[in-house]
C-alpha cells in the first residue's frame, strides 16, 4: 500500500543548522556548555541560586537554563539576556510562569535591553560551524573560571 501512495512517506525535516563539522553535534555541545555557564553565572558563592520566575532559592543542581524566548528561536537561543537560572518546576511548567519571568527579567536587565531582545527574537539567525565552535571554546573557559570561583566541580 505504501508503494501506491508515496505521500505517506515521512520526509526528513531540513535543519537550519550547519552540516559541516557535525553542526547538530556542535549545537548540542554548545547547549550543554551554555546551560552550565548560565547556571554558574546566576548562583551565589554558596552554590545557591534564585529562580527568575518564582524567586525560590535552590541549589545549583536544581536549576536549569530557562529561556524567555524558546530554544527553537536560534537568534536568541544563546543570548545571555534571554537565558537565566530557573528552577525545574518553572522551566517545565506551562506558559504561566512567563509573566513572572518577564517582570523579573525587566527588573534584572532593564527595559531597553529587554526591548532589543524582543527585536532580536523577531529576526532569523543561521549559525556557521566556526561561530559555534568559537562560542563553545569561549563558554567552556568561562565555565571553568566560574566553577573555580564558586567552588563547584563541573565536567565540561
Amino acid at each position: 500500500m505504501r508503494k501506491m501512495f508515496p505521500f505517506y512517506r515521512k520526509k526528513k525535516k531540513k535543519s537550519s543548522l550547519p552540516k559541516k563539522n557535525g553542526g547538530v553535534d556542535l549545537v548540542k555541545k554548545l547547549d550543554r556548555v551554555f546551560a552550565y555557564y548560565i547556571r554558574l553565572r546566576d548562583i551565589m558563592p554558596n552554590g545557591m541560586g534564585k529562580c527568575i520566575s518564582c524567586g525560590k532559592i535552590k541549589p545549583y543542581r536544581e536549576l536549569d537554563c530557562g529561556h524567555f524566548y524558546g530554544r527553537t528561536n536560534m537568534a536568541t537561543r544563546f543570548d545571555e539576556d534571554n537565558c537565566n537560572g530557573e528552577c525545574r518546576g518553572c522551566n517545565r511548567a506551562s506558559s504561566d510562569h512567563l509573566i513572572f519571568y518577564q517582570e523579573n527579567l525587566i527588573k534584572k536587565i532593564g527595559i531597553a535591553r529587554f526591548s532589543s531582545l524582543r527585536e532580536k527574537a523577531h529576526s532569523t539567525k543561521k549559525w556557521e560551524a566556526e561561530e559555534l565552535q568559537r562560542m563553545i571554546d569561549y563558554y567552556s573557559k568561562e565555565v571553568k573560571r566560574l566553577s573555580y570561583e564558586k567552588g563547584i566541580h563541573v565536567n565540561v
